[in-house]
């Protein structure tokens, strides 16, 4: 009986609680009457209508005004990756950025963690960006637009723009171009590595003579490397003789291993080589993962011959001079110096289209020194390590300049008792148009001001 009764009462409370839910149910169709399903249902295109009304919207002319006024506008290409990389890349921009639409919400927050920075969002045609620009307003982001013409009509007219790869058919970022009378440069991107420039965002250069080529840089992985030994094939028959690595980075040393199958001398500075004994199997780590299928045959190789101060080759009809001015951006820069033609491949001592990097060994103070060296060459034509081949005066405005501005401002502020938190606030808005400005600006800040601590 006793079960009975416990049995009837948990049928009469099931009951209630399906009564219960069957009534909110009602409610919920009450609430929400429809004729019928499509009626519903809102499209994606009444979506788009819809969030266009809510939010500012530019034309192409308006946005090239926007972006003369604001230079410091971050825009964001919302398109997925394979989009850019095969229809004609993003609008090039100083802060432009592409964050898939799928991941703006999880992401965008590492671009932009300033809620009153202007940000313009677009797409290709205008579908996703009136939605991304209505989210990004949801989140409370203040200052935002939509590009409401899209990448095409930008790009249609002519405007600027940067592909993450502008060789399609080649693991080149670009193909080489004629710098002087048989020296030539591979310019690569001014963005770090990654799978789509497959690792070249450095210059690869080479030297023509007639008995022989001399490479300088090894490229950051084999297939890299084998891409520009097709592009010199292309241009001479003459063999490669050397390469040269600018440093032990991996972008200047991983190709090594397809250059020693080719019969070149690899050559490097002793503080290099060190770099690379020492620290070379975690540097080919890195440039694998990144790599994935494009990495294949990439395998660290050491350099064959090494030097302290200076190397004389002269390869033909080259006299070629490899320097060791002095300490600058990581062990081992070296310069390649051809004073018959005035042109100096400077590798990562000289940089202008990109914000330069300071790493926790970089001595800033030495890299000024070495900067006098570098000048006193008497270089017409610099080719830098990253961005395009231009002359003293520019690498000096964004290489040594930006060094004495950064110290003399870090100076003061040790000398008043600031703190590292003070350095954040120096103002480096004349160079926030460089590449990776966003990426270096408070870092480069913060690890000089530890290191001018202990001076």
């Amino acid at each position: 009986m006793r079960n009975r009764l416990r049995l009837h009462c948990i049928v009469q409370a099931s009951l209630l609680s399906i009564r219960r839910i069957c009534a909110a149910t009602a409610c919920v169709l009450l609430a929400f009457p429809a004729a019928n399903a499509e009626e519903s249902l809102l499209s994606g295109e009444i979506l788009r209508a819809e969030a266009s009304q809510r939010i500012n919207n530019l034309s192409t002319a308006e946005l090239v005004e926007a972006l003369a006024q604001r230079p410091h506008s971050v825009l964001i290409d919302v398109r997925t990756p394979r989009e850019i990389h095969l229809l004609g890349g993003t609008i090039d921009a100083p802060r432009s950025y592409n964050i898939p639409r799928g991941w703006l919400e999880f992401r965008i927050a590492e671009r932009v963690p300033d809620r009153d920075t202007p940000i313009i969002v677009y797409c290709g045609i205008n579908q996703r960006s009136p939605l991304a620009a209505q989210r990004l307003t949801q989140m409370g982001y203040r200052n935002i637009s939509n590009y409401s013409d899209g990448f095409f009509a930008w790009r249609d007219a002519g405007l600027p723009v940067e592909a993450p790869d502008e060789v399609l058919d080649s693991m080149l970022f670009r193909r080489p171009r004629p710098v002087a009378d048989g020296v030539w440069s591979a310019i690569g991107a001014t963005e770090p590595p990654s799978y789509e420039n497959s690792g070249h965002n450095n210059n690869l250069s080479f030297v023509v003579s007639n008995d022989g080529v001399l490479v300088v840089n090894a490229g950051d992985n084999y297939l890299l490397a084998r891409a520009l030994h097709e592009e010199i094939r292309a241009i001479t028959d003459q063999p490669v003789r050397y390469v040269v690595l600018e440093n032990g980075q991996g972008h200047a040393a991983m190709g090594a291993a397809y250059w020693k199958e080719q019969g070149a001398q690899i050559i490097a500075h002793v503080d290099a080589y060190a770099e690379l004994e020492a620290h070379g199997e975690q540097i080919l780590e890195r440039v694998l993962r990144r790599s994935r299928d494009k990495g294949m045959g990439t395998r660290l190789v050491l350099p064959d011959e090494t030097f302290t101060e200076r190397k004389l080759i002269q390869l033909g009809d080259r006299r070629i001079e490899i320097l060791h001015l002095g300490p600058a951006h990581s062990p081992g820069d070296i310069t390649v110096w051809l004073p018959d033609q005035k042109v100096v491949i400077a590798g990562d001592i000289a940089f202008h289209q990109r914000m330069l990097p300071v790493f926790e060994h970089t001595d800033t103070g030495a890299w000024i020194e070495t900067w006098e060296r570098l000048e006193a060459l008497g270089a017409e034509i610099v080719v830098p390590g990253h961005g395009e081949p231009t002359d003293m005066a520019v690498v000096t405005r964004y290489t040594r300049d930006y060094l004495g501005y950064m110290r003399s401002q870090i100076g003061a502020l040790i000398e008043n008792g600031g703190s590292l938190q003070d350095v954040y606030g120096i103002d480096q808005s004349p160079y926030r148009h460089l590449d990776t400005f966003d990426e270096l600006a408070r870092l480069n800040a913060s690890r000089i001001f530890r290191a001018m601590e202990f001076e």
